[in-house]
């Protein structure tokens, strides 16, 4: 595959009924120092609190945006996704959760990771439910915060995890474990475009919590795509919420893709064209 020194990517920002988070991640994603760069806000079904968000922040900020939406007929998160990436031609796609802030670094880094044939997975760091109120409430700008501000704000015990904000330099461990599906995160994973396509994208067969980042990994793998680390690079701030248990019909639906051949979606993106 041919593709540019500096990739286009659609940033593809899932949410549902959480404007005030989903806000804090599009101010975030407006002080990015890579500009190569559209967002398509993958919208489950919220109420009209985030259309009139994404329609006012779509006239200020430095980026197009644009608000895909579908009834909200429960969970059905891989749905909104396929919507949302059939909606823009970028090359490189970086699917982000609604809650997750970046750091004006995060598209650069993504960009100097992309690699054909490669797909990369990102780090995250929790917030706690103090810290995370705050920034909202407040507006703080915490993407902005440096590293000695975090580590102060990991021994207060208001983030899980510091050492993933830290930047090192892994050269050819990122390639280590190429074929690992383990510990892929849909909030911070990118793909590229032709080979998203190639397994026809999330498996819509998933309508409940779970698993459908993981089948999509599986998939991209039996596809030929490798596994690319982006820890110590690509870090994301979740904002906290309540975690939720997965739900047993998407886990038994998963355990059965591992068990089998499968690389294209059955119910997938091919839906949408």
């Amino acid at each position: 595959m041919t593709v540019s020194a500096e990739p286009a990517i659609a940033v593809i920002v899932s949410t549902y009924e959480r404007p005030d988070a989903l806000d804090a991640v599009l101010r975030s994603l407006d002080d990015q120092t890579y500009r190569r760069f559209e967002v398509v806000v993958a919208d489950d079904g919220s109420g009209p609190g985030t259309s009139a968000l994404v329609a006012r922040r779509a006239e200020e900020l430095g980026f197009r945006v644009r608000h895909v939406w579908q009834e909200d007929c429960g969970y059905r998160l891989a749905g909104i996704r396929n919507r949302a990436a059939a909606e823009t031609d970028r090359e490189y796609f970086v699917f982000l959760d609604g809650d997750c802030v970046v750091r004006p670094d995060f598209l650069r880094r993504h960009a100097r990771l992309a690699e054909p044939g490669h797909f990369v997975r990102g780090s995250r760091v929790r917030l706690d439910p103090k810290l995370s109120g705050t920034a909202l409430q407040r507006g703080l700008p915490v993407h902005r915060w440096g590293t000695w501000r975090w580590l102060v704000e990991r021994l207060r015990g208001r983030l899980d995890r510091f050492t993933p904000l830290l930047r090192v330099p892994l050269g050819p461990l990122r390639r280590a474990s190429p074929r690992q599906w383990r510990g892929v995160k849909g909030c911070n994973l990118a793909v590229w475009r032709t080979d998203f396509l190639a397994v026809n994208g999330f498996d819509e067969g998933y309508e409940g919590w779970g698993f459908e980042d993981n089948d999509l990994v599986v998939r991209l793998i039996r596809h030929g795509a490798r596994r690319k680390e982006g820890r110590y690079a690509v870090p994301v701030l979740h904002l906290w919420h309540e975690e939720r248990p997965p739900d047993p019909a998407s886990r038994e639906r998963f355990e059965r893709r591992l068990r089998s051949d499968v690389t294209r979606a059955e119910r997938g993106i091919d839906r949408y064209d």
